[in-house]
């Protein structure tokens, strides 16, 4: 530690260690709380007919989003999605929301209408109500801060930590759009040799706008009980499946090819010569599940999946924790998979 610098005053250098520091300094026993800290929302033991599954999100502008580049109703949706997708994550039905506001000077009243209007068009459709909040004036910046509650049965609510060595690891959906999509609205540099399609452009945009909360999968995977664990994929597939694999106490084997990509990203990777591949393993906010399915339970799993329109792909499997996170590519060959997805307080050369 430089001279003269004490732990007060030290910046945050990780904030899942200080999720983990936080987490011992809250431990606190009490019988209604079922899980606490270290999951994609808490569960309260709140009546025996179903439990109660709360979580919270803060969206901060320059640092979540801009509203030079999405409009208020993209925001506003966004954010109900970020929270909407924790409960999907569980298995959870979603019930209601509070909205903590802080309004800059250079904010609107019709702004905050239309942020509003975006949340509400995300929430309703799911029968969740708006009951309350807070509103602040803010020096610099917006800032929202949600708070979501839902319901699950008892003990049915998918776990970070109910991963086993064996289980095969799913995902919904595809992955990497939302990234491809960020990228095409900030990129100053243009593809000059490969346009991308305008059909393309505008799935990769709405995908980043417009991202689906997968509840109605979460649900099924409960409801049929063929889950041993799960996650949503806000902060990136490699970041998100090392936080499962750390509740989980196991390993796991990624195979590169067997990755959900989108026509629309693989045009993107090939106009900007990226890998595709790549921002499929790296490329946060698409909010899919990833979910495990014990080995003794993926007959059964594949034979009901083929009756839904729900996408599930498989993309490797659980190991032992001694193994660590690898990728299996194409070749052959296994490598370690580097964790590259998002974490706030890390300087922009530590991502």
């Amino acid at each position: 530690m430089p001279l003269g610098r004490s732990p007060r005053t030290s910046p945050v250098r990780s904030e899942f260690g200080l999720i983990r520091l936080l987490q011992a300094q809250a431990a606190r026993p009490d019988r209604q709380v079922f899980k606490g800290i270290g999951d994609d929302t808490a569960i309260l033991k709140t009546s025996p007919a179903e439990w109660t599954l709360i979580t919270t999100d803060l969206l901060a502008e320059g640092v979540h989003f801009d509203p030079a580049l999405s409009s208020f109703e993209d925001i506003g949706y966004r954010a109900a999605v970020a929270n909407l997708s924790d409960i999907a994550a569980m298995g959870g039905t979603p019930r209601f929301l509070l909205v903590a506001i802080a309004i800059p000077p250079t904010c609107s009243a019709a702004q905050v209408q239309r942020l509003y209007r975006g949340m509400m068009q995300a929430a309703t459709p799911h029968r969740v109500c708006l009951v309350g909040g807070d509103t602040s004036a803010s020096k610099r910046g917006l800032f929202l801060s949600l708070t979501l509650t839902g319901t699950v049965q008892p003990r049915r609510a998918l776990l970070r930590s109910g991963a086993r060595v064996g289980d095969r690891l799913y995902v919904t959906g595809t992955l990497g759009d939302s990234h491809a999509g960020l990228d095409l609205l900030t990129a100053i540099h243009r593809p000059r040799n490969t346009e991308l399609r305008p059909a393309h452009t505008r799935f990769l945009l709405a995908r980043h706008h417009r991202p689906s909360a997968r509840l109605a999968e979460g649900q099924w995977l409960v409801k049929h009980r063929l889950a041993g664990a799960a996650i949503d994929l806000s902060d990136g597939l490699t970041g998100d499946l090392r936080h499962l694999c750390e509740e989980s106490t196991v390993g796991a084997d990624i195979h590169a090819g067997a990755l959900p990509l989108s026509p629309a990203c693989r045009a993107y990777a090939r106009a900007r010569r990226l890998d595709a591949q790549q921002i499929a393993l790296q490329g946060g906010e698409d909010y899919e599940l990833l979910f495990t399915v014990p080995r003794s339970k993926q007959r059964q799993f594949e034979r009901l999946a083929t009756s839904t329109n729900f996408r599930f792909t498989c993309i490797g499997s659980i190991t032992p924790e001694r193994l660590g996170l690898r990728l299996r590519t194409g070749t052959g060959t296994t490598r370690t998979l580097p964790v590259t997805s998002y974490e706030h307080f890390l300087r922009p050369s530590q991502h």
